[in-house]
């Protein structure tokens, strides 16, 4: 069975860093090993996503409609993101922005809201 977009936002939001890390590879035509190592690269070795993790993503995902298996190469499928899975991004990237903007918020009005109450 299909979801709507809404449906999938609502089911996938908020997403686990490990799905959006994945996700957000997908933007361009990746295997699975090349999403580990970009993780790998683009966090500076913080994160390292490991093949049953990334596979079992990948599954959900593309059964979900979120991805799609463009090739496969060398017995190596290679995905990419739906325009369903980049609304779900784009969903929970404003997410994300959301949140940071709220925290900077609070982080910046923290000295002056001490200095009022004091």
């Amino acid at each position: 069975m299909g979801f709507s977009t809404e449906e999938l936002i609502e089911r996938y939001l908020p997403m686990s860093e490990q799905s959006f890390l994945l996700l957000l590879c997908l933007t361009e035509p990746r295997h699975g090993y090349g999403i580990m190592q970009m993780v790998l690269e683009q966090s500076g070795g913080r994160i390292s996503l490991g093949p049953s993790t990334v596979y079992t993503i990948l599954y959900k995902m593309e059964q979900d409609g979120l991805i799609e298996v463009v090739s496969e190469v060398e017995r190596r499928k290679v995905y990419r993101i739906t325009a369903q899975g980049r609304a779900v991004l784009e969903a929970e990237t404003g997410r994300i922005s959301e949140l940071a903007r709220f925290a900077r918020h609070i982080l910046e009005c923290e000295p002056v809201c001490a200095a009022l109450k004091g």
